[in-house]
């Protein structure tokens, strides 16, 4: 039987790959890819000469069943994607559930993602966290956003440039225009920032500035709301009332 190895990619500079990245994909008989133009410029790169297929959000429902096959028959494939960690945001999770549903080893090789780098950049608490990905475009937002209002933990967004205004300024009108945040674009690139301030503050600064790029939101959590202290006597007090 094969195995499937999930392969993180840069999500900026094409040095931030492994040495055993680079042998694993120099190793198995497909890459899986997301976007081949997009992967095949990292292959090129590193001389890298393997049988590419397509495997996205598209098409991933329809050939998860074939590829489990194929490695059920012996072939070792390694699934890509465009940048960072397969399954993060990314295509990635049916295949995984697919394979281990049908006994195929599935090994994940440590690597690039967006989020750490931006969620320590920030210097918003981070010993906990919640990883949110790309909130809904349309249904269930509101929903989603009046949820993450209560939460205490820091939260992690994934944004693209052409909704970046429109999402801080709906956390801000939820969450409060004073909420501390930060904005990472384009993590390990050359023309990477990180812009750090209040919701408000931040909305404002993108409306003035157009920002492109692959964009991390860190927001700050809520405040913990302090807890009652629970009465020790308390039920020995009811239980009087009771008897009275």
């Amino acid at each position: 039987m094969g195995k499937l190895y999930l392969v993180p990619t840069p999500v900026g500079n094409l040095e931030d790959i492994t040495l055993r990245a680079l042998r694993i994909l120099r190793e198995v008989d497909t890459i899986l890819a997301e976007d081949t133009r997009t992967s095949g410029i990292l292959l090129k790169h590193y001389d890298i000469q393997a049988r590419l297929q397509s495997h996205h959000k598209f098409n991933e429902h329809s050939t998860a069943d074939a590829v489990v096959a194929r490695l059920q028959a012996g072939e070792t494939i390694a699934l890509i994607t465009d940048a960072g960690t397969p399954a993060i945001s990314d295509p990635g999770f049916l295949l995984v559930r697919a394979c281990c549903r049908a006994g195929v080893e599935v090994e994940c090789l440590p690597g690039a993602t967006a989020f750490v780098p931006a969620l320590v950049m920030s210097g918003l608490p981070n010993e906990k966290f919640c990883f949110e990905g790309f909130l809904p475009q349309k249904k269930g937002r509101n929903t989603r956003l009046d949820a993450l209002a209560a939460e205490e933990r820091t939260m992690i967004i994934y944004e693209s440039p052409y909704r970046l205004v429109k999402t801080l300024s709906q956390l801000a009108e939820v969450m409060g225009e004073e909420r501390e945040a930060a904005v990472c674009r384009e993590i390990s690139k050359l023309h990477a920032d990180t812009q750090r301030g209040t919701l408000a503050q931040l909305a404002q600064h993108y409306t003035e500035n157009e920002p492109k790029g692959e964009i991390v939101i860190v927001v700050a959590g809520a405040p913990e709301q302090p807890r009652m202290k629970k009465d020790k006597y308390a039920h020995k007090k009811e239980n009087k009332e009771i008897i009275d």
